[in-house]
């Protein structure tokens, strides 16, 4: 089983910047894509980053040019760096993992446990 932790997240004005960090630990045999969401109070968990074991990325439209998504293969750890940060970023970030136990089974997936990131205006 591959767990998810996740850590970086605070209080921070707007304009301001963090760095989300997810470390992946257990044994899989691969780590596929990995991505980061987020849930504001009331809304719905929406996709704000993705990138694959290649290192391409994808992005939500809304945060296109102030987040980059990274990943370092080696310590299973995958990034997001939030610049010119907005309130309505305001939420709870969770990581998420596409792994492989063994070469011949399905994938899986986890999820970290959130970290909140707030944005004071």
């Amino acid at each position: 089983q591959v767990q998810l932790v996740e850590s970086g997240g605070g209080l921070v004005q707007a304009g301001g910047s963090l760095r989300l960090s997810c470390a992946a630990s257990g044994s899989p045999v691969r780590i596929n894509a990995m991505a980061w969401y987020r849930q504001a109070p009331g809304k719905e968990r929406e996709l704000v980053a993705t990138i694959t074991s290649g290192g391409r990325t994808n992005y939500v439209d809304s945060v296109k040019g102030r987040f980059t998504i990274s990943r370092d293969n080696a310590k299973n750890t995958v990034y997001l760096q939030m610049s010119s940060l907005k309130p309505e970023d305001t939420a709870v970030y969770y990581c998420n993992a596409d792994w492989f136990p063994n070469p011949f089974s399905s994938s899986r997936v986890s999820w970290g446990q959130g970290t909140q990131v707030t944005v004071s205006s």
